[in-house]
């Protein structure tokens, strides 16, 4: 996949100045341009990368039993919650029994990072999917 197109333009000038002398110019130009369909690959995995810190934050402090009423702790688990919610019933782990347990393993937190990977790499994919490949 390109992630951008190279143009480089040299120029070599030779001439004479009012002296008689010769004068050897070189000139060089590049330019660049990005593929917006490979940025907006870059923006999905970006995004997909922020979820998967979040829900890898809950998981661990869930692992560990961080006290919930800290503020860190509390924002952590609204923001992650809403991602993780499709998954919580996956294996049975429920939120009224996990409230004050000390620690707990949430293995659905797990599935639900690799099904938005798996969900970042398919609309990546799809975006780059007639992308010529680079000649060796």
């Amino acid at each position: 996949m390109a992630d951008q197109v190279n143009r480089v333009v040299q120029k070599d000038n030779t001439t004479v100045d009012g002296e008689g002398a010769v004068v050897r110019e070189k000139t060089r130009a590049t330019s660049t341009q990005v593929d917006s369909k490979v940025t907006v690959a870059n923006i999905i995995w970006y995004i997909y990368g922020l979820m998967a810190i979040l829900l890898a934050l809950r998981f661990v402090l869930r692992l560990f039993g961080a006290n919930s009423a800290n503020g860190f702790v509390s924002f952590i688990y609204a923001v992650s919650g809403v991602l993780s919610a499709p998954f919580d019933s996956i294996f049975g782990v429920t939120k009224a029994a996990s409230g004050n347990v000390s620690s707990v393993f949430e293995p659905s937190i797990l599935v639900a990072i690799a099904v938005y990977g798996l969900i970042a790499w398919g609309l990546a994919k799809l975006l780059t999917l007639n992308e010529p490949r680079p000649t060796v």
